[in-house]
């Protein structure tokens, strides 16, 4: 634990512990019917039994082993007169009897939970965490039998996992996916799973939170929830009212690697379409833009003469992706992407992501002051990917520097030209231009904000910095046009952001 935050906890158990199956169901009480203004999720239920009774066997639990090549080395016994008590200790403890230490390594075991989605083809969901380098892995059912599964498609970045099973030998029971996002924070859930091998648990809650970001991959949107959910829940569902699965439980918050109320669940309106595209083509087919992104802070909306901070600011384009055909570049604002707002940066991905790949989209741009919008075709991220296309950053042609250092005292900084010197010292590339970063003054904006020795300053508000001077003179022209701050668009080690710097009394 660092900073007094705390780290999500995925819920796969280890070794031998079993997994409890999560299924959540969710009754509303016979005869009561919601109030006026009330949703049908609102109306508090007496008991969980009927949804509970009905739901349960559409959980499994979800069982995966890692074969382990290595076997575990012993040092050579010592000898021992024929008939010593020494020699039975040492046979049996050692190995020598068979199945002791000195054989093969126990393979790694993982367990989770899981339900059932499609009884008559047999597949089943759960997180992928649980069934990641597995070499075999099993279902149990609700009836108790245990049957093989086959790994259909997973998604890392969601943490999703798609299983098979022969639906022609076993009763299968389904359950369908509700709209998370007509979940309010309040509403009433319901989870079922199997904590720490104690076998089917039916526990719940409400939902406490939504769009959560734990930091565990480009597209968080989990929902909080108070239900108990253990070690061993991963891949399990969550439950509205209605019997619907409107989460797959993935991670808690938790000090002790229990429950301690804080648990968190992928929605489904993010889960089903990647499924229904692992079940399509056995992987994802994300959208892509091409564009690498940060979020509009009140000073950088001051800078580009924007009213409020929203949107998702563009760092860098990529070279030869979707954006750079479409003409976008550094410094524009994404507003709209294909009729949906963009509020916030972190919203960006997901939207590009669920667009449909070589789709014709409407995107909303704030660009020079005012708002445009220009059609960009998606691209698809997966193959970006392999091409290798995501490392690369476009950075804009400008001419050498040619001026010598400068103090820019208003934001507390140092630049110089570069200088093969320069770009030898600090590793920076050939078709990067602009300033470097020579110093910065420890109290100063510039060192508050994070800049430092060798960061290169490529742009200041959007234009071309040629030399230490320009910058120098776009500073001043800043101060004299009433302008607080100024926006800095910075490389460090071909990673660009941009950095709005407040200007310092005088």
């Amino acid at each position: 634990m660092k900073n007094g935050k705390l780290k999500p906890l995925f819920l796969t158990v280890l070794s031998g512990v079993a997994i409890i199956g999560m299924t959540s169901t969710v009754v509303t009480a016979q005869n009561s019917k919601p109030r006026h203004g009330m949703s049908k999720y609102d109306t508090a239920p007496n008991s969980f039994a009927d949804l509970a009774e009905k739901l349960l066997p559409s959980v499994v639990n979800v069982s995966s082993t890692a074969k382990v090549e290595d076997t575990v080395e012993m040092p050579e016994l010592p000898q021992f007169p024929e008939g010593s008590p020494f020699e039975d200790f040492f046979e049996d403890f050692m190995g020598k009897r068979g199945g002791g230490l000195g054989g093969p390594a126990l393979p790694a075991a993982s367990l989770g939970s899981g339900f059932i989605i499609d009884a008559e083809n047999g597949y089943i969901i759960t997180n992928n965490h649980v069934i990641r380098d597995a070499e075999e892995v099993r279902v149990t059912l609700h009836d108790d039998s245990t049957i093989p599964a086959e790994i259909i498609g997973r998604d890392e970045k969601i943490d999703i996992a798609v299983l098979k099973v022969d639906a022609k030998k076993h009763k299968l029971v389904a359950v369908d996916f509700g709209n998370s996002d007509k979940m309010r924070v309040g509403n009433w859930v319901l989870a079922i799973g199997n904590p720490f091998g104690l076998g089917g648990t039916v526990t719940s809650g409400i939902i406490s939170a939504r769009q959560r970001d734990i930091n565990s991959g480009p597209y968080d949107d989990y929902i909080q929830t108070d239900a108990s959910i253990n070690r061993g829940n991963s891949g399990g569902p969550m439950f509205d009212l209605q019997g619907n699965v409107i989460g797959i439980n993935t991670a808690i918050f938790s000090p002790t690697g229990g429950s301690v109320g804080i648990g968190f669940a992928i929605p489904s309106n993010l889960a089903n379409p990647v499924i229904k595209q692992l079940i399509k083509y056995g992987r994802t087919k994300r959208g892509w833009l091409g564009v690498r992104i940060q979020t509009v802070t009140d000073e950088i909306a001051e800078s580009l003469g924007l009213d409020e901070a929203t949107g998702a600011l563009v760092a860098s384009v990529t070279k030869d992706g979707p954006a750079e055909k479409a003409k976008l570049k550094a410094g524009d604002i994404v507003l709209e992407f294909d009729g949906k707002e963009v509020n916030a940066m972190r919203s960006l991905p997901r939207i590009v992501a669920e667009t449909p790949i070589e789709k014709d989209v409407d995107v909303m741009l704030w660009r020079d002051g005012k708002k445009i919008t220009t059609k960009v075709k998606i691209g698809e991220l997966e193959k970006a990917e392999d091409d290798g296309l995501l490392a690369a950053n476009d950075n804009e042609d400008v001419a050498p520097a040619k001026a010598k250092k400068t103090t820019i005292e208003a934001v507390g900084l140092n630049v110089a030209e570069i200088t093969p010197s320069a770009r030898e010292n600090f590793g920076i590339p050939d078709d990067v231009d602009g300033v470097v970063v020579m110093k910065v003054e420890p109290r100063g904006e510039a060192a508050k904000k994070g800049l430092s020795l060798g960061d290169v300053i490529v742009e200041i508000n959007q234009q071309a910095v040629m030399s230490p001077s320009s910058l120098a003179d776009a500073v001043k022209k800043a101060k004299k046009d009433g302008k607080s701050s100024i926006l800095l668009l910075v490389n460090r080690e071909g990673d660009v952001r941009f950095v709005a710097l407040k200007f310092g009394d005088d």
